[in-house]
């Protein structure tokens, strides 16, 4: 039995579904879990910004429990990045959306900081290198 399902090609923000709405609340007023409303809030950014580059992939637990609202940005060869401790807002979904087209159009996804939009800074939580590679000393 495999837990693995296919995913998008390309540039995707990987939201977990299952974090919690903060750290020591699971839920939304509605019942809705944060991971699940960031990941709504993302998918409708992307809709209405026409952008087809990025997908959004929901995912059930990145296992980053202690920091709510985790997403992890990644593509095929480039450097990916775990950020937490987002509010399930529709801001931190443009600041996210915003930060992953410059990591898109990024060789490597090495976005410079002065790119980095406001809503993500501070969240960073683990850069993870590709497959078969890791950074320079």
């Amino acid at each position: 039995m495999s837990i693995l399902r296919p995913s998008e090609n390309g540039t995707s923000l990987v939201v977990c579904s299952t974090c919690k709405f903060k750290s020591d609340e699971p839920n939304l007023p509605s019942g809705e879990r944060g991971g699940s409303a960031l990941a709504g809030h993302i998918q409708q950014v992307l809709k209405t910004s026409d952008e087809s580059r990025i997908s959004v992939e929901p995912m059930a637990c990145l296992f980053a429990c202690s920091q709510h609202c985790t997403v992890h940005l990644r593509a095929a060869g480039k450097i990916g990045y775990v950020m937490g401790s987002f509010e399930p807002t529709q801001e931190a979904a443009e600041a996210l959306v915003e930060f992953a087209k410059h990591y898109d159009d990024s060789p490597q996804g090495v976005v410079p900081y002065k790119f980095w939009p406001e809503g993500v800074k501070g969240h960073f939580l683990v850069r993870v290198p590709p497959q078969g590679m890791i950074t320079l000393d």
